[in-house]
């Protein structure tokens, strides 16, 4: 599966992703350089969409990372493993967060637009300096 394929599927498909990305998502503009990463939450009992009084559960369970420049997009970074996935945090202050996909489409997610929080996960998850 090609990068923007993979991107999209997670985007659009029925797992809870948070996005973490350096400027606004769109797919449709890889030229301009962006950098996201994809936090997959644990599904269940456990997992919490609104958080009321402080309760609950975000658990990272997966971590991806996708970065475009010159055009494409590729994957930098993947990671299923707990003890890993688990030094991922994700922010307090996620909000609804638009993203236009490859197609034009726009939906909404989740996320933050934060490039500093974006260089802080990637030195977490080796990844050079964003192109």
């Amino acid at each position: 599966m090609r990068a923007l394929e993979e991107l999209s599927s997670y985007l659009t498909g029925g797992s809870r992703v948070i996005v973490l990305a350096e400027k606004d998502v769109d797919l449709r503009i890889a030229e301009r350089g962006n950098r996201l990463f994809l936090l997959k939450i644990a599904e269940g009992s456990l997992a919490a969409g609104g958080r009321g009084g402080g309760f609950g559960e975000r658990k990272v369970v997966s971590v991806i990372c996708f970065s475009s420049a010159g055009g494409s997009w590729e994957k930098l970074f993947e990671t299923n493993e707990e003890s890993v996935a688990s030094t991922f945090e994700v922010p307090y202050y996620v909000s609804r967060l638009p993203l236009t996909l490859a197609d034009g489409t726009e939906i909404m997610g989740y996320g933050v637009v934060e490039p500093e929080l974006v260089a802080q996960m990637a030195a977490k998850a080796g990844i050079a300096s964003s192109p």
